[in-house]
């Protein structure tokens, strides 16, 4: 073969490796842009930082439907999974833009400042922006970027189409390695440096949360009746310990609030007296504590997404009288209470429910400490009997009264209901679906709900069979779940078992099944299961 049927194939292998670099290079200078980035929102806020700004942005978009799905998908890791398909998207962005830059150096290079545009527009965009200062780190990351992206890709050996002497073939590989080797190490450093310069901006935070001391409180909660929890293995505990507690919301990085910091201020429609209040205010007051089962409205029939715990705090109805609120029927003109989060979530109540004798709180403690980071520390808001879209704003700092018309908050502008009473809703928890017991007495069990109306009782259906009554474990109070238990004589075969709960209204929960969406899921749980 002669020299000349060897050029072709030469100059291929060549231009493939020079496409290679420049993806290898581009890969470098996203990483870099993305570490200066988080570096330098680590220093100023670290909410501004592009993947949370990004990843928050496609939260307020995401067509609810959409939402539901990932929840429903990936549970509590829907945060998680969002973030790593940012990150996904960036990676496969970087090498793209690489790889084009190999041909146009100085195009591609500026391509990289669509890392600055984007991550910019969006931290600008969010609800709790603090202003222009939220755009620096994904500029500066794109700038650093497009810089390392030009200075690596000008290492690289000359395209192959031009002459010998131009190509440079004895191009400096050693010099290559070197600064590659070198943009790693300092993405590297930067990314590690960002993350401890996040961890220290949050020590005052959890200095301030190890330093409170819960008061006794005013109104205690009566101890969980002896048989309010059923000995059968399967069922959940009947009181949620914190740490498996569901957590449902927006947030990509939990808000770290200093209590000593902490201010919450109540205005709006009908406030005749404006109130200021700090945390300390918040502990100088009488404390109620009470048992609440909350509910996320993402929940699914026989969902995981509901739990229990014992919540202390103070009640809200006496901080809006005294600021001269009076509900709707008391002549009050506002009818929708906005709370507002330190990360923008502004969640809507109806003020007749806040102020109707149950006991909406601003909770400071859950199950004998202070409230955890996740579950809204220092203060949150709870109102039994309602959805927490509804009602359970954590991280609060902003309570406006106003009214629904003036006024829709977060999840209503995305096609949720304005407003949301708890289902009535029963949850088999043992057997779980397709297991195989033998047969002989099988105990089936699990929970109901009915916030604020209680449960008066659970039935079981085996197949087609009659409804049975199952056994239900004592009350705690009406504003909690309630356990029950069946003992069911399983026969061989397969079975289907299906529950059903009538609340204290005289309510029997509806067959009908529905989505989450607009207010809440319904219908019968059922498990399939074999005997053997």
């Amino acid at each position: 073969m002669s020299d000349e049927d060897k050029t072709p194939r030469n100059v291929s292998a060549g231009a493939w490796s020079r496409l290679g670099l420049g993806a290898l290079s581009g890969l470098l200078a996203g990483g870099a842009a993305l570490a200066v980035a988080e570096l330098t929102a680590a220093a100023l806020r670290p909410q501004a930082g592009p993947v949370v700004a990004v990843g928050g942005a496609a939260i307020d978009r995401t067509p609810t439907a959409v939402k539901d799905w990932a929840i429903r998908t990936f549970g509590t890791n829907d945060k998680l999974v969002l973030q790593l398909g940012i990150l996904a998207v960036l990676t496969l962005f970087a090498l793209a833009l690489g790889a084009f830059a190999a041909r146009r150096r100085r195009t591609g290079a500026a391509g990289v400042l669509v890392f600055g545009v984007v991550g910019a527009a969006a931290a600008l965009g969010r609800p709790d922006s603090a202003g222009v200062t939220d755009a620096f780190p994904s500029v500066l990351g794109a700038v650093a970027g497009a810089v390392l992206l030009y200075f690596l890709v000008g290492l690289l050996p000359a395209p192959p189409r031009q002459a010998p002497a131009e190509r440079g073939e004895g191009w400096d590989r050693r010099r290559f390695v070197i600064a590659a080797t070198a943009a790693a190490a300092a993405s590297a450093g930067a990314g590690v440096l960002g993350r401890a310069l996040s961890g220290a901006g949050g020590r005052e935070a959890v200095a301030s949360r190890e330093n409170v001391t819960l008061p006794p409180p005013g109104s205690p909660a009566p101890p969980v009746p002896r048989g309010a929890q059923v000995r059968v293995a399967g069922v959940s505990p009947f009181v949620t310990p914190n740490s498996d507690f569901y957590r449902v919301d927006t947030a990509l990085v939990v808000p770290k609030v200093d209590a000593t910091a902490w201010r919450l201020r109540i205005h709006g429609d009908g406030v005749a007296r404006e109130k200021t209040l700090t945390f300390d205010d918040l502990l100088r007051r009488e404390l109620i504590e009470r048992d609440i089962t909350l509910t996320c409205v993402s929940n699914e029939v026989g969902g995981p997404y509901a739990g229990n715990a014992r919540w202390i705090g103070v009640r809200l109805a006496d901080l809006l009288e005294e600021c001269g609120v009076r509900p709707p029927s008391g002549g009050g003109p506002a009818d929708q209470l906005v709370a507002r989060s330190v990360d923008g979530m502004t969640i809507g109540s109806p003020v007749e429910d806040v102020m109707d004798g149950r006991d909406a709180m601003l909770a400071v403690g859950m199950n004998g400490e202070p409230l955890p980071f996740d579950h809204g520390f220092p203060v949150r808001m709870l109102v039994p009997g309602l959805y927490g879209y509804v009602s359970a704003c954590k991280w609060i700092e902003d309570i406006e009264l106003t009214t629904f018309d003036a006024y829709d908050s977060y999840w209503v502008k995305r096609d949720w209901a304005r407003e949301a009473p708890i289902k009535t809703q029963s949850r088999i928890d043992t057997p779980k679906p397709f297991a195989r017991p033998k047969a002989g007495t099988v105990m089936v069990a699990g929970v109901a709900w009915a916030q604020h109306r209680g449960i008066d009782k659970v039935e079981i259906r085996v197949d087609d069979g009659p409804w049975q009554e199952a056994t239900l474990a004592a009350e705690d109070s009406r504003d909690t779940w309630r356990q029950w238990s069946y003992a069911w004589q399983a026969t061989k075969g397969g079975h289907n078992l299906t529950v059903r709960a009538t609340d204290r209204t005289g309510e029997v929960q509806t067959e009908k099944r529905t989505r989450t969406v607009p207010d809440g899921a319904s219908g019968w749980h059922s498990v399939v299961v074999t005997v053997d």
